[in-house]
């Protein structure tokens, strides 16, 4: 079992930065490929982002691609999720997931965070 908290939500103006965490505990983190996905109301869960095991691998959804950075230290078991440029279409709670294989579909992911959400005011 892996377990997957992530923080760093909150409001944002446009134009501005946040950045996503997800800290693992439980089994071993970099045995995992992290991807990131987001979710906003009325609409279904979209890949946003995702990391290899070693983090030498990353993915990014086109909407995002430039903005977004997504990374991992694997000694601190965390994933992170920096978010530059926000705009009002990036308003969704953020979830972070990890498992056997980097994707942009949520089937290979086995764990799941809560999520975070992410609000950005125009």
């Amino acid at each position: 079992q892996v377990q997957l908290v992530e923080s760093g939500g909150g409001l944002v103006q446009a134009g501005g930065s946040l950045r996503l965490s997800c800290e693992a505990s439980g089994r071993t983190f970099s045995g995992y490929a992290v991807g990131w996905f987001r979710q906003a109301p009325g609409k279904e869960r979209d890949f946003v982002a995702g990391v290899s095991r070693d983090g030498g691998t990353t993915y990014y959804a086109d909407s995002v691609k430039g903005r977004f950075t997504i990374s991992r230290d694997n000694a601190k078991r965390t994933g992170y999720l920096q978010m530059n440029s926000l705009n009002a279409e990036d308003t969704a709670v953020y979830y972070c997931a990890a498992g056997g294989a980097l994707s942009k579909y949520s089937n290979p992911y086995i764990y799941w965070g809560q999520g975070t959400q992410v609000t950005v005011s125009s």
